[in-house]
Formats: structure tokens, C-alpha cells, sequence
């Protein structure tokens, strides 16, 4: 059995890392008046309509990423073998940068997302079609009908499993991404995450523009009613459009209601009919 080296430790604990680093940020952020104009939730929202605390969250949280650590070492350990096989090649390409190594290295990130993306939205379609699935593990998930960056990850652990660990798991192996690109594409799968359920539609948020697949787009999944449209997660809207799961999005000036909420965002319907 391989020996696991730092960097393949970093593969798995960069992820949880940026993730409570990230969400803490947008947890200082939504306390900055300035900012209640973006919010797409007043604060009222997350107190009252949210059916989980935030200490329930930070617990859920923390029991998936101790899951995930585990599985991620378990498969980490699992190919090492196979990887110091093959260690002199990847020293050797490792040993002069080229453009031809780094479009490779763009290639694999490109795979893991594809990856990463169809097994999460036919993992979270599942949960949702299934009415014991739901109620039974995905249900926990929706306690945030407001959602907030620091609840990201709170899932039922059978959930976390099924939708986050393996996903990640299938796009590592498929992708054959290296030790160090794969600790950068799990956190920055992380950011994203967390950029889906912040809550607040800054417009310099390169995320927001670069992706289809934003807060406000997630936000509607979220909002009742919206169960059934927008499971894409977390990178682009590719399988919500061909099949037809999607809604695009609005967002206007929340009207009235104080408790430092400005924006609201409001589903478009996809008129296709949902295969």
C-alpha cells in the first residue's frame, strides 16, 4: 500500500480549509451594512425561515468534512501505489513547465468539472424525485430556505456521501489530475459552493459573471416551489438546460420588508417539458 505524501494530504484537507476560511469571510461580509443592498435575503429571513441554527449547521458540517476526510484518505491511498509507479514520469514532466503541460493540466480540471457537475445534478435530481430520499436525507439540506454561505455543506451525512464525496472521488480518478492541481480544483469547488448559497449578488463577484450557475440562479432552487428546477451545481447549467429542469432569474429591489434585505430574486420558467 502507497505511502500518501503532503500533497496528496492537501488534496484533502485544502478543500476544508478554504471552506471555513471562505464562508467566514461572507459570514463578517453579511454583518457590513453597506452591503444589506445585495442581500437577496433580509436578516429577519435567516432567522425565522431558516429550520436549522447555525450551531446545527456548524455540526453537520464538521461531521461531512470528518466523512469526506476519511473516504478522501481511503481513496488517496488506495491509487498511491499505482502513482509511485509511475513517480519518475510525473517528476520528469513536473521538471520544466510547458504550455503543452499546463493546456494538459487545464484539460484534467476541465474533466473533473464535467465530472463533478453530472454526478451532482443527477445525484440531487434523485434526492429530489425520490420523496423517501427527501424526506428521509436531502430534506436536511433545505432546513436553509434562506440560504447562507457558512451552510454550503450541511447535508444529511448519507447525502454528503452520495452527492459531495463521491463526486469528488469520481472526478479525481477520472480526471488524473495531479496531487497539487487537485488540491486547487476541490477548493476552488469549495468557493463556488460557497458562492451559491452567500445570499448576497455583489457585482464584482467574478463568480457571479463568469457562471451561469451564481447564488441568485441557486437561490430559486431553494425558495419554495423551486424544488424541481435548478439542480446544476456547482459550475454550469449545461444538464438543467438540455433536459429541462431550468429557470432562469430575475432580480429586482425587494419591496418593503426592512431587515437589511435589497434584492430579490424571482424564477423565469423554462417552458420544455422535464425529461
Amino acid at each position: 500500500m502507497g505511502f500518501i505524501s503532503g500533497e496528496e494530504l492537501a488534496v484533502t484537507l485544502a478543500p476544508v480549509a478554504v471552506y471555513w476560511l471562505y464562508s467566514g469571510i461572507y459570514e463578517a461580509l453579511g454583518s457590513v451594512r453597506a452591503l444589506d443592498r445585495y442581500r437577496l435575503h433580509t436578516r429577519r429571513d435567516e432567522e425565522t425561515k431558516n429550520m436549522a441554527s447555525k450551531k446545527d449547521v456548524v455540526k453537520g458540517v464538521l461531521l461531512q468534512q470528518a466523512i469526506q476526510i476519511a473516504i478522501s484518505l481511503a481513496v488517496l491511498k488506495l491509487t498511491s501505489e499505482q502513482d509511485d509507479v509511475a513517480g519518475d514520469v510525473k517528476m520528469a514532466g513536473h521538471a520544466s513547465t510547458t504550455a503543452a503541460a499546463l493546456l494538459d493540466v487545464a484539460a484534467q480540471f476541465g474533466v473533473a468539472m464535467f465530472v463533478l457537475d453530472t454526478w451532482q445534478y443527477f445525484m440531487h435530481r434523485l434526492m429530489h424525485s425520490s420523496r423517501f430520499m427527501y424526506r428521509r436525507f436531502y430534506s436536511w439540506h433545505h432546513r436553509a430556505v434562506a440560504p447562507y454561505a457558512l451552510a454550503a455543506q450541511y447535508n444529511h451525512p448519507v447525502d454528503g456521501v452520495l452527492t459531495e464525496t463521491l463526486s469528488g472521488a469520481a472526478a479525481f480518478l477520472s480526471s488524473g489530475l495531479p496531487p497539487r492541481a487537485a488540491a486547487a480544483f476541490f477548493a476552488f469547488a469549495a468557493v463556488k459552493g460557497i458562492d451559491d448559497h452567500c445570499g448576497l449578488l455583489v457585482p464584482w463577484n467574478p463568480l457571479h459573471a463568469a457562471f451561469g450557475n451564481n447564488t441568485a440562479y441557486h437561490d430559486v432552487h431553494h425558495q419554495l416551489g423551486g424544488g424541481r428546477r435548478n439542480f446544476s451545481q456547482p459550475f454550469f447549467v449545461i444538464w438543467d438546460r438540455m433536459l429541462g429542469t431550468h429557470a432562469g432569474y430575475t432580480v429586482r429591489k425587494r419591496n418593503g420588508g426592512g431587515g437589511g434585505g435589497g434584492l430579490e430574486a424571482k424564477a423565469i420558467e423554462d417552458r420544455r417539458v422535464l425529461l
